[in-house]
């Protein structure tokens, strides 16, 4: 078995957040935010609707800069980039939005074919054939692969989410960001979803991070968690150390988990 590229720098840090402050119109989202995320790890941001959580996302991209303090990628901070460094930057840091954010005008495989494509504009190009195989292979792994010829209006909710992981995967990115993977999908879809999302980290070793309230996915992927109470850190660690944590939002996330699992008798 060949070696997984991030064992070899395990332990150092692929994102950071330095102090980070962000407001909207004077309304601070995100105050004094400090966190990393080590090379191959994945992290969950849990917390309430309108914390900061998916602010958080767009400060790795570069969509939104923050109004003070630093966030770094692979060692570089995304602020001081250039439009050209951050087209790099979104090269090797892919997105799965809620919505899938497919192009509605292109099949299912063409959507997942595009990352490949593009890399021929950059003096990467693969044959059509070495494309068709890659996309047929890409979905089978997402476990989609009868649907290659069908439009992204012709699928659920859950399964253009999972097209869109497959074409994350397509762009051979460094990390993956996931923007609420299961929101507004039936709970057999979400678990899904979540299996899917655990094979991807394990098989591929990529470093995550998956922006959720859902306490479930949490404790299924994520090796370390970052609890945003109010825009600020609340809690910053490992599930175990999340469980013996005493901040009072942390600890109402975990009683209605459990609240939750004893509802659903398992």
């Amino acid at each position: 078995m060949s070696e997984n590229p991030s064992s070899r720098t395990a332990g150092h840090p692929y994102i950071e957040f330095r102090n980070i402050y962000k407001s909207f119109d004077t309304q601070p989202v995100l105050v004094d935010v400090s966190f990393d995320v080590r090379q191959g790890e994945m992290v969950a941001v849990l917390g309430r609707s309108g914390v900061g959580k998916s602010v958080t996302l767009k400060h790795i991209l570069g969509f939104l800069k923050p109004d003070s303090g630093q966030v770094l990628v692979g060692g570089r901070e995304v602020d001081a980039m250039n439009e050209e460094e951050l087209m790099n930057v979104r090269r090797r840091v892919t997105m799965v939005f809620q919505s899938g954010a497919l192009f509605d005008s292109l099949t299912v495989s063409e959507n997942v074919a595009y990352p490949l494509r593009e890399r021929a504009l950059r003096g990467l190009a693969m044959s059509e054939e070495e494309i068709q195989q890659r996309v047929e292979s890409l979905l089978a792994h997402v476990e989609l692969e009868s649907v290659g010829e069908l439009m992204p209006a012709d699928l659920s909710t859950g399964m253009r989410r999972s097209v869109a992981i497959a074409r994350a995967l397509a762009a051979e990115p460094e990390c993956i960001l996931y923007d609420e993977p299961t929101t507004m999908v039936d709970p057999l879809m979400a678990h899904t979803l979540s299996d899917l999302i655990l094979k991807v980290k394990q098989k591929s070793g990529l470093t995550s991070v998956v922006v959720t309230h859902d306490m479930k996915l949490a404790r299924k992927l994520a090796d370390r968690v970052v609890f945003l109470v109010d825009g600020r850190v609340g809690f910053f660690g490992t599930i175990r150390e999340m469980d013996q944590s005493t901040v009072p939002m942390v600890q109402e996330f975990i009683q209605l988990d459990e609240v939750s699992f004893l509802s659903a008798g398992r």
